[in-house]
């Protein structure tokens, strides 16, 4: 991984970990269901943000690099983990 995007992707999921426990303590202290429901919502569109920045990493390092490659297989492997990531999410 890049180091800049590293650094982001921690910083991030810190963050998101921050928000979690947050999220942990209003559960403990009986808050309103409905305000726990949007704080988790929230925590999933961030920890989607980083999802798609580490994705964009990966098109722009990994896969470029097996994309310029002399190797059919490894370009091939490659395409099949990228296809095989969104089936798993159901986003494909």
């Amino acid at each position: 991984m890049e180091p800049e995007i590293k650094r982001e992707v921690i910083r991030r999921l810190r963050s998101v970990e921050g928000h979690v426990r947050g999220i942990a303590r209003m559960v403990e202290e009986d808050a309103y269901c409905i305000d726990i429901m949007r704080q988790i919502h929230a925590v999933q569109r961030a920890l989607e943000k980083i999802n798609a920045r580490v994705l964009e990493n990966h098109l722009n390092t990994c896969v470029t690099t097996a994309v310029r490659s002399e190797d059919p297989e490894e370009r091939e492997r490659v395409m099949k983990e990228i296809v095989s990531v969104f089936e798993e999410t159901g986003k494909l």
